[in-house]
């Protein structure tokens, strides 16, 4: 996969063929369904949105829990009856929002994908989209980094795994998400 963001005006710009597009919005699409919907469905309704408080506990899978961290206390860290309280209050407050964050970031890829119309092809990302782009690549690298286990000490052993570890194909795309996201900020700055 060698398709990496380029600057292009005010923006930047990424070649991409058809699989590296598929897979791309494949991983998307899946961080969509992890993310889940929003509460009620997809209601446009402002003020039930406005009113609508998020769950006050962690969520229990781990991938979940690295986007939706707690905001006080943290793992490993001793949970004293104060500390998860404000951490339960701030999640009941904020995490809807961090959600439909994270769902608009992702639903901006797919679109953006989407308009390839199922092709590869040259990808543009407007100024307006950088931080939508970049927060849907970062969200899915921590979560391909949980499920993978991945932590700074054998993050260097990833370039070694074997063909045959099943752990592989994930890798791969862990890797590529980096430099696609390394490639969008240096055409950001660039």
């Amino acid at each position: 996969m060698a398709g990496l963001f380029e600057s292009a005006g005010s923006g930047a710009a990424i070649a991409l063929d058809e699989f590296e597009a598929s897979i791309l919005r494949s991983l998307e699409v899946q961080m969509l369904e992890l993310i889940g919907p929003p509460p009620g469905g997809e209601s446009d309704d402002p003020l039930a949105a406005l009113f609508a408080e998020g769950p006050s506990e962690a969520p229990g899978d781990p991938a979940l829990l690295r986007l939706f961290p707690d905001a006080y206390g943290g793992p490993g860290a001793p949970e004293d009856p104060r500390t998860a309280e404000m951490a339960s209050e701030f999640r009941r407050y904020t995490e809807l929002d961090l959600r439909a964050r994270k769902r608009e970031d992702a639903l901006a890829v797919v679109r953006a994908l989407d308009g390839l119309g199922g092709a590869g092809g040259e990808l543009e990302v407007g100024p307006d989209d950088f931080q939508r782009w970049l927060g849907a690549m970062n969200d899915l690298r921590l979560t391909l980094a949980v499920r993978l286990e991945v932590s700074e000490e054998d993050a260097d052993e990833l370039y070694r795994l074997p063909d045959s570890d099943p752990r592989k194909p994930l890798v791969i795309a862990y890797l590529w998400l980096g430099g696609l996201q390394e490639s969008l900020l240096d055409a950001m700055t660039g």
